[in-house]
């Protein structure tokens, strides 16, 4: 079974966008992403960056009691149930701040 899964960029989303440098934090997403992962959700971090500023978000995170399931990859329960994993990172809810939803078009 897929448990309920976030998907949430880094820069513009849990800190103020300073990339390459890491921003301040936003408080009230984290204080949405402590009461989602309190309820069971899993919190994937979904971000460009790479190598030693990927690994500064990472500690980052883990710093500010943000549990990650996964970093820029699935779930291991969503590469069972696809058969394989998938280019596409699977989540119920995608939170970035380039974001466009679909149902906004005209």
């Amino acid at each position: 079974m897929i448990p309920k899964i976030i998907a949430v960029d880094f820069d513009g989303c849990l800190v103020t966008d300073r990339y390459p440098d890491i921003g301040e934090p936003i408080p009230a997403a984290l204080r949405r992403l402590y009461k989602a992962q309190d309820a069971g959700v899993r919190i994937i971090l979904w971000t460009c960056r790479r190598d030693e500023r990927l690994a500064a978000a990472v500690k980052w995170c883990e710093d500010k009691g943000v549990k990650l399931a996964a970093v820029n990859e699935n779930l291991p329960e969503v590469i069972e149930a696809f058969g394989g994993d998938t280019r596409k990172i699977y989540a119920d809810v995608y939170i970035d701040d380039r974001a466009v939803n679909v149902s906004d078009w005209s």
